[in-house]
């Protein structure tokens, strides 16, 4: 139990306790990103897409920051078919 314990502080204290908690969700050309920030400090994300053929342009999204307990909803789209999604997180300091 003891090292159970210590694992999960070890994770803890290495995870980045500002980053909210995002998931995509890609339908057809179009990605959408879901964002709620758990922790009392402020995080900046953003939406980066790329795209599956050479000739569609990669898009990134705006900064958003997403305060404590705050939700953000963040799109971005491709002219066809979409390779990757991801979100980038960013502490925002007071």
């Amino acid at each position: 139990m003891w090292g159970l314990v210590a694992s999960t502080q070890a994770y803890a204290d290495d995870h980045e306790a500002y980053a909210a908690s995002c998931r995509t969700s890609v339908e057809g050309s179009l990605v959408t990103a879901y964002c709620h920030n758990p922790y009392p400090d402020t995080d900046r994300v953003r939406l980066h897409v790329e795209c599956d053929r050479w000739w569609d342009i990669d898009s990134d999204s705006a900064p958003v920051e997403v305060g404590p307990t705050a939700y953000a909803e963040l799109t971005e789209r491709c002219w066809k078919e979409v390779r990757a999604a991801w979100i980038t997180h960013e502490p925002v300091r007071d």
